[in-house]
């Protein structure tokens, strides 16, 4: 990778994962709009492949909105059949070059470089130019150390 590599990190984030949620792109609205009353901010957002009318949906949060978090998913569990999976402390590292956008290969030198950490990547999201990962506290000086001798 290039010299316009950015590696950054973001400490204490919540992941939030929804299973089992219906996999229409209203439900997705009508969930991100709840969550939005509750004035939480959402920041990586993933649905998992859909299986007939249902999908995995995870999103991050500031571990700051976890009291205001558990109080929309308490609330989204008695009135619907969706399982909520709720995992605080986690961070996120992303990994940023321009490059990525026409250069085969930058993802693969990247998991390359995670997958001897065996470490337990909890969310993975990404764009054209960036790559974000999260995850777990226990794991993140490892990853974020096999990253940076892998990138930089």
């Amino acid at each position: 990778m290039g010299a316009n590599t950015v590696i950054s990190t973001v400490d204490n984030i919540t992941l939030v994962t929804l299973v089992g949620f219906p996999a229409q792109v209203d439900s997705i609205a009508t969930i991100l709009k709840s969550i939005a009353e509750y004035n939480i901010n959402i920041d990586m957002i993933s649905m998992a492949p859909t299986h007939g009318a249902f999908t995995g949906l995870s999103f991050t949060i500031s571990d700051n909105d976890l009291v205001e978090v558990l109080a929309f998913t308490t609330k989204l569990k008695k009135e619907t059949n969706v399982n909520v999976i709720v995992s605080s402390v986690n961070h996120k590292i992303s990994v940023y070059d321009p490059a990525m956008k026409n250069t085969p290969g930058i993802a693969a030198k990247v998991f390359d470089a995670i997958a001897g950490t065996k470490a337990d990547l909890r969310l993975i999201t990404t764009s054209e130019v960036e790559i974000s990962l999260l995850v777990t506290e226990a794991d993140f000086d490892t990853v974020l150390s096999a990253i940076q001798n892998a990138v930089l």
